[in-house]
Parts: C-alpha cells; structure tokens; sequence
C-alpha cells in the first residue's frame, strides 16, 4: 500500500490545510479594532482560540509526518486505508458539503431574512438531513427555538439581531 494512501498522509495533508487557515484567520484578527480603555479587545478570544488550534494542529502535523517519513507498523490504525471524501462516493462527505454551503447561505441570508426566519429554514433542512421525520416537531422546534432565542437576546440582554421579514414581530414586542 502506498504511503500517500494512509490515514496518516490524510492528517497530514488535512494539518498543512488547517496550518494555512489558522495563519489567515490570525492575520484577520489583528485588523479587529481597538477599543481605548479596555483591557479584552475583541480580537483577544479569537486569537486566543486560534493559538490553541494551532498547537493542537502542529502537534498532529508532527505525528504524521513522523508517521509518514519513518514507517508505521502493519497494525498501526494510522497505516489503514483513508476514507473518501469524493462526495459523489461517500454520502456522509456529500451532507457534510451540503452543511457547509447552508452554512455560507445562512450568512448570507442572516441581514435579508432576518435570524428567525433563516435559522428556522436552516433547522429544518439540518433536521431532515439527521433522519428526523416528524415535520410537526421539526417546524415547532425550527421556528420556536430560535424566537425565544431572540426575544431572549433582544429583551433580556438587549442585542439587536436582524428581523428581516419579521420586523413587524419586533415592533410588536416593543409595544409590549
């Protein structure tokens, strides 16, 4: 079996991957702006965050380059045959894709639509994803988990989340 085909090759490859994004996402945060004054800026949990992933990252890109370069043992569970991500092979790899791109779509949505509504839609789409099939339960949960989340939000702890569609349902509850 080829090296190239291994899980550790796989890890390896998949640390270089994340290396790169950390190094970006890193770089981003120091364009957060500076509030005079405050001892936690807002870049300080990103980065933190970000230095711990990098820690971890170069700790697994030490392993498999270990594991690659020096040999593994036959029985070694890094010396198997990696899984596909082809995700016209693997369906698992293909909902994974799917996720990413609601992911990117909610983002996209959020200001438009409103956080209700595209995180009710998007729930409801991940739920039947995950095998769930009662469509009453789905939409109750999709619609209402996020409505308490943002009366809790926007009442209780005062943060202004985009309503989109729904902001006559903001008005209202500023009524109240």
């Amino acid at each position: 079996m080829k090296k190239t085909q291994t899980k550790a090759f796989a890890s390896l490859v998949c640390s270089v991957i994340l290396l790169i994004f950390e190094v970006w996402a890193y770089i981003e945060t120091t364009g957060f702006r500076v509030h005079k004054r405050a001892f936690v800026q807002p870049a300080t949990f990103p980065q933190i965050m970000i230095c711990g992933m990098f820690i971890f990252t170069v700790v697994l890109f030490l392993q498999s380059l270990l594991k690659v370069t020096r040999g593994m043992k036959p029985e070694d569970p890094e010396n198997e045959i990696s899984a596909s991500i082809n995700p016209f092979t693997n369906r698992g790899v293909a909902a994974a894709f799917f996720v990413i791109i609601l992911c990117v779509l909610y983002t996209y949505l959020f200001d438009k639509l409103g956080y209700v509504l595209v995180s009710a839609c998007i729930s409801v789409i991940i739920m039947f994803l995950i095998g769930k099939r009662n469509f009453i339960v789905m939409i109750l949960v999709s619609f209402l988990v996020p409505l308490i989340m943002w009366l809790i939000f926007y009442k209780m702890l005062t943060v202004n989340i985009p309503m989109g569609v729904l902001q006559p349902l903001r008005d209202f509850v500023d009524k109240l």
